[in-house]
Formats: structure tokens, sequence, C-alpha cells
């Protein structure tokens, strides 16, 4: 069965299963409060899962781990420690179209992106304008060559030349394409990643869903090693989880698999190098007595307690497809493999997916007034209300893409509701995929967004592949994102390209910046929203954080990280060699900056937002992530040759 009839008969299956309808022109919702919102449920997990609670404690384990990442350094956290997102400043430019501005630290100067001499006239002189992208640093350019038994880190080799992230023949880490949305209530998002590509179908190693129909797993119930083909849908976050993991750019080394991950992790200790607080709200009983890391054993002691027994519990061997070798025992040589680290593609969806599922912000000023307090919201901010609401009164029609108790049209309750397409619109965007827009932030040739391709060269917007639509309807459409917590999560649109609530407001308010190419979606027009307007809409914006999230109380909680904050030089055209692991002699020494554990009760500071991190507020410790304490962890040496 071709992907393409795979999806059609998911299409028709789930419209069956929930109820829901082809709508003309779905209409949108006032906002509400996210209490409201039923937490999507993955249909088709239960068959692998032994025990939810087992599996959120492994999933928050793995995704707080540095250990998982090839270089035993980068964690999925590391690129959303901060309210769900990243908010580092310095090696976090990439440029898809040009020059990249290698280790650039990012001042206030160079935002907005696109800068007008006139802030409410997208017709005015242009004063200052970039391609690049504020994305987040990831691993450096490496080729794997194994895992080494015991060590979080890898074997490998640098990759030299082929990298835009290298000054003078030294490689710095490589930046994502895209800015890092928060997985924090990521859970109602019916597609994740801005372009959607992590579907809603999760098949076990890739985030393309029914475009990956492939056996990703083994089931041993009868005793010999069965392929099985994965389906479980409603797990966008699985699917999400699975691609950063695999990605040369973001987590690993260029060539490493599923299974070889799985010989490294299910041996490892979880979380062994860092501080784990003894009241964190998920791992605080698993503590070991040192303070770093759990007392399991390995992470197959996680995964025996998560997961059914028929996932797992083999001591066959098979090669890196899943075919059995007739041998039995532990692996001799590097092309053999247990049941479980053929596995483990399954077990790190399902566990992250079931970890990010508890980061639900509910609990902000503005769901405390939809939940009956009149008092929780100033009159500023119930103006503010009122103009996010209504097109008129000088309103900005915010709803038309952020509507619902999700703020967002990208969500599972919005497509029950109306269906998995809109045949209404503007500028291109008939029939479009529920919940993707024309913004305007860039032109449309630069980022094909939802126009693009999959890894299987199948169309990740679904209209397209059921011809409901052409191709080039659906070029520069992204995901419109939820709004809780954006306080906190800047900076700002998909290519990070703002730093203030400000300058997004404002952005709206003169209707986009580049509307001369079609880029414009409903909604998106000249509002002309007076000054005043624009400061009641940011002050009700601020009044949708959780302050669970602003102090990282539970389940916000989370073990200490060390992350990258910038490859050390010596002038703008020379950096400082790496010389601690012999194995890699083209890489940049790096700075690194600690961010503390933390358990259910939370910081005493809030945590900083990036405006704060480039005005150098918080950095007394007034502020929570400021960027400059002090790394704690020791990273292991590698072993002599």
């Amino acid at each position: 069965m071709t992907p393409r009839n795979l999806f059609a008969r998911h299409l028709i299956s789930s419209l069956a299963l929930w109820g829901a309808f082809w709508a003309g022109n779905g209409q949108a919702q006032n906002l509400e409060s996210l209490k409201k919102a039923a937490l999507p449920k993955p249909q088709g997990a239960d068959k692998y899962i032994l025990d939810n609670n087992a599996l959120v404690v492994l999933g928050k384990s793995l995704f707080w781990d540095m250990q998982s990442g090839s270089d035993g350094r980068t964690a999925c956290a590391t690129c959303h420690f901060h309210a769900g997102a990243d908010h580092r400043a310095q090696n976090q430019l990439s440029n898809p179209l040009g020059a990249v501005a290698v280790n650039h630290l990012l001042t206030e100067s160079d935002f907005p992106f696109h800068e007008l001499s006139d802030i409410t006239s997208n017709r005015s002189r242009v004063t200052r304008d970039t391609s690049s992208v504020t994305g987040s640093a990831g691993v450096l350019l490496r080729l794997f060559a194994g895992i080494l038994p015991g060590f979080g880190f890898e074997a490998g080799s640098d990759l030299t030349g082929d990298s835009p992230f290298s000054i003078g023949g030294l490689n710095t880490r490589q930046v994502t394409g895209r800015n890092a949305p928060s997985v924090i209530n990521a859970v109602f998002n019916y597609r994740n990643f801005w372009d959607g590509r992590a579907s809603d179908a999760f098949t076990g190693a890739t985030p393309f869903g029914d475009s990956d129909p492939g056996p990703h797993a083994l089931n041993v119930a009868t005793g010999v090693p069965v392929p099985e083909t994965i389906r479980v849908t409603n797990s966008s976050l699985a699917s999400q989880a699975v691609g950063p993991a695999l990605s040369s750019a973001e987590m690993a080394y260029s060539g490493k698999s599923w299974p070889q991950m799985g010989r490294k992790m299910l041996a490892l200790r979880p979380l062994a190098l860092q501080n784990v607080a003894l009241d964190d709200s998920v791992l605080g009983n698993l503590v070991d007595t040192s303070g770093r890391g759990l007392s399991p054993a390995t992470y197959l002691d996680l995964v025996k307690a998560a997961f059914q027994p028929q996932y797992w519990n083999s001591d066959q061997l098979v090669d890196i497809s899943g075919n059995p070798l007739g041998r039995f025992g532990s692996p001799t040589n590097a092309g053999e493999f247990r049941v479980a680290e053929f596995n483990f593609g399954l077990f790190w969806g399902l566990a992250i997916q079931a970890y990010e599922s508890t980061l639900v912000a509910d609990d902000s000023r503005l769901d405390r007034y939809f939940d009956g307090d009149s008092s929780a919201l100033t009159s500023s901010e119930q103006i503010g209300l009122d103009a996010f609401q209504n097109a008129g009164n000088n309103g900005g029609q915010c709803v038309t893409c952020h509507a619902g108790a999700e703020s967002t049209l990208a969500s599972v309750s919005y497509l029950l509701r109306n269906g998995p397409f809109q045949t209404g619109g503007r500028a291109g965007n008939s029939g479009v995929d529920v919940g993707f827009f024309r913004t305007g932030v860039r032109p449309i040739l630069e980022d094909a967004g939802l126009g693009g391709l999959d890894a299987f060269s199948i169309p990740l917007s679904r209209a397209v592949q059921q011809n409901r639509t052409k191709p080039s309807s659906v070029l520069g459409l992204f995901k419109t994102p939820g709004l809780r917590n954006v306080e906190l999560t800047g900076p700002y649109m998909h290519n990070g390209g703002m730093e203030t609530l400000e300058q997004v407001v404002a952005f709206y308010s003169r209707g986009g910046d580049f509307p001369s190419d079609g880029n414009i979606g409903p909604g998106i027009e000249q509002h002309n929203l007076t000054a005043g307007n624009q400061t009641v809409l940011v002050n009700l914006l601020k009044a949708m954080t959780d302050d669970r999230v602003r102090l990282e109380r539970a389940p916000f909680d989370h073990p200490e990280l060390c992350v990258p904050v910038a490859a050390q030089q010596t002038d703008a055209q020379t950096l400082v060699p790496d010389t601690s692991n012999p194995q890699f002699t083209a890489s940049a020494l790096e700075q690194w900056a600690g961010i503390p554990a933390v358990g259910r009760g939370g910081n005493a500071a809030p945590l900083q937002t990036f405006e704060e991190l480039l005005k150098g507020i918080g950095a007394d410790g007034s502020r929570a992530h400021s960027l400059t304490e002090a790394c704690s962890v020791t990273f292991p040496m590698p072993p002599q040759p």
C-alpha cells in the first residue's frame, strides 16, 4: 500500500472514529480557559505500554539526559530548557540562503531582522534585512564511528569543509534552520514542528507518519523476533521526538541508527552526570545517593518497568535491519543487537511523548479569568482581550489564527470540530491544512514551510496529498503556535527575528513585512492599531504566562543541565581549538553555562526573558537561567587508544 493510500485510510478511519466532518469554513472561536481542552489520548499505544507512570519517568530522564546526544553533552532539553524553548544568544544564527555570522553574539541592535524606517508601514524604507535565522545550537558536524561501551559520548571524527559553522578550519556547533518552539502545551498540536512534518501518526522511527510505514519494531511474544509495523495516532509528540535524536545537526553524529543509540543508552545509568533534586516531582524517589542520576542500574531497567515484555524480553540477536542472526546472548560485534536495542526508537518516542504530555500550562491569569475570577485580569488586560478577539474597536483579528482554549487553530480539538482542511481564506490559503497560515514574516520562497517534502519525497501538506490544492498554494505556510508563556519564549516567529512582544504586535499592526508576493493569510492586514491598543495587547499576552512555568514549579521542574553558550575566540577570525579529545581535531573549545536542578517547589527567582538576557538584566540572581552560572557537570575523559 502506498504512503498516500495509507494516509487516506488513516483519514477515513479517523473521521469515523472522531465523528468529525468536512467544513466549508471552520469558524474561529474566542479564547477560553485551557482547562476546558481535553488532553489528546494516543490511540494504539496500550499494546506497548505496561505502566504509564513508569513511562513518564523514562521520558523525563531521556529528555533531560545529556548522555543522549552523540557527544554525551546534548539533550532534548538543550534546545528546550527555558519555558520549553531556547533563549541562548550566542552561536544561535543559521542562514540557509547565505553566509552565517558564526558564533555571533546577538544584541538588541540585531532586532528586528527586518527593520523599517516607519514601523507602522510595511511599504516604508527598509533599514535592515537579513535572511538569517535564530535557531538552536545542536552538535558539531561529525561522522559516527561507533559506540564506546559505558560512555555517553560516541566515537567519531570531525567533518571539515562541509559545514558553514566554522572559522579558520575549526567547527562550531551547527544551528537549526528555524527557531525552537516550546514543548509546553505542544501535546495539543495536531502536528508539530513549524512545517507540520511531525505527523499525528507515530510509526516508530521517523517523524513522517504514514510516509514511513515500514516495520520499526520486533515483537518476541511468540519466542522469535517478528517484525511489526507501529501505528499510534494522536501522537505527534512521539513523531517529533524521534526527529532530533538522529539528526546530524541537532543531537547525533552523521550515520547513527536507532539500534546503535539503543546499544548505548540502555547500558547507561539515567542522568548519571547530572544533579537531580530530591524533591523532583517525577524523579525524586529514584535519585542516587550521590545526588547525581537515578538509582536504577541502567535505562534498560526503566524500559522494563514501562513497556510490555514482548518488546524487550529476549536475548536473541538481530542485525541492524532486525533480521535474526540465529545467536543468543551478548553482542560480540558492532553489527549485532538485542531486541530491546532494535526497538529503542519505539521506546524513545512514546516515553518522551508521555513526559511532554504532562507539561500543560493551564493556570495563567487569563485561564483564571475565564474560569470565573473577574479580578484575575487588570482593566488594561481586559481591554487587550477585547482587542485580541474583536476586529472592530481597533482590534487585530488575532483569533483568526489564535483561537479556542489552546490559542491556536493547529490543535487536535479544532480539527475535531471543523475537519482537517479549510476551504476558505485569502492569498493562496484555499484548501490548506488547518492551523497553517502565511503571515508575511519572510518572502514565500525563502522557506517552503508546509510546502516542502518529507524525507520520503511526500508533500507535507495533507491538502496537496489529497489533490485538494496545488503545491504552490501551500508554500510559505507555517503552523500557528499557542500563546501561553509567550512572554518567556523569545525570540519570536519561525525565524526568531523579533526580540520583543512589542515588535511582534507592531508587525501584525502593519500587516506583516512582505505583502507584495501574496504572503498574507486571513487576519493579516494593516490594522493600524493605536499605540494604546498595542500596549494592551502586549499586556494581555503577558497575562497568558503560567506562574508555574515562570518559577519552574511542578510539573515544570527538572534535573540539572549544562548548555553550550559560545565557542571560545581570541579574535573575530580565530577560534580556540579543543584539544581534550584526540579523535576530534577540528573542533572549537566551548563555553558552558549551568542550569541548576530544581524540585517541585520551583525557583525563588522568575525565568529571564530574552529581552532581559540581551539587556543584561538578571545576572545578579534576580532571574533564573541568566546563563551566567558555571556548569558543575564533569564530562568524562575519552579512553586513550
